[in-house]
């Protein structure tokens, strides 16, 4: 193997130093994508990341040399999972709740052409900050129905002007830029973390919690009739239970006064002398 003919710089030393010090001293190394991520909102999630992780980009080459430099086998797989337009996260936070801070700062960015529409974008009824002019035309070329109201362009009814997966064209785009309408979210994208302590990497731990809150309402609302059907009793079912007892109950109330005939009933007859052994 060749020597090196000129020294390693030492700002790279130092880098290298300075990462095999986080890696030691903290229980979480998360990996996240900062792709296309502006410097201004990169700036703005690491403040709000303060106290809570360090942030670090550094370059591919320096970060494999402090992985090998600590001399530990587990944390070799760390070396497949970096690339260059990743963010190295250092925390004492467990891995699911750094990416669930990391998917809280993200924040609202606009729409580009050419973009997928993450989602149905609506553009709402209502008085608008748009002088006549130019506006009225651009308006009307995406389908919106307008009216001037006290100098100032007022949407009439509610318009769907992009749907979800189409793909969003330089007219749309400048719309919602005119209405700051902010259909993306930009910030970290989290992409596995490794637990020290447990000396395991966790891949796919990207956290929705919108997402997973209306998956916990959905699978609720699924089990809660299932679970009053077939007679579990707990809190969440016992008044649904007895309420659907006490239906039943006037169900066969009815039932009965309708389909049971009147029984009329007569006196028996009086025992006499001459009655004799009848009865």
């Amino acid at each position: 193997m060749e020597k090196r003919q000129n020294p390693i710089p030492e700002k790279k030393v130092s880098a290298v130093k300075e990462l095999i010090a986080l890696i030691k001293g903290n229980k979480t190394i998360l990996i996240a994508s900062i792709k296309n991520l502006p410097a201004s909102q990169f700036q703005e999630i690491g403040k709000k990341l303060r106290g809570k992780a360090v942030v670090k980009v550094p370059k591919k080459n320096l970060f494999s040399r402090a992985i090998d430099g600590l001399k530990d086998k587990d944390l070799e797989i760390l070396k497949e999972q970096f690339q260059d337009s990743d963010a190295i996260l250092f925390s004492n936070l467990d891995g699911y709740d750094l990416s669930a801070e990391l998917i809280k700062s993200k924040s609202a960015a606009k729409a580009k052409p050419g973009q997928e529409a993450p989602k149905d974008i609506e553009v709402q009824a209502g008085p608008t900050d748009l002088p006549p002019g130019p506006a009225i035309s651009e308006l009307g070329a995406v389908g919106l129905q307008i009216m001037i109201d006290k100098g100032k362009i007022s949407i009439k009814a509610s318009k769907v002007i992009v749907k979800e997966g189409e793909k969003i064209s330089q007219a749309a785009a400048d719309i919602m830029a005119k209405l700051d309408i902010r259909p993306f979210s930009v910030g970290f994208v989290p992409l596995s973390a490794y637990d020290k302590e447990a000396k395991k990497l966790y891949l796919d731990i990207k956290i929705d919690r919108e997402e997973f809150v209306n998956a916990l309402k959905e699978a609720y609302s699924r089990s809660l009739p299932f679970a009053v059907e077939i007679g579990y009793a707990n809190s969440e079912t016992i008044g649904f239970m007895i309420g659907k007892a006490g239906m039943y109950e006037k169900a066969l109330l009815k039932l009965v006064n309708v389909q049971t005939p009147e029984i009329k009933t007569e006196e028996a007859p009086a025992l006499t002398e001459n009655s004799g052994e009848e009865k």
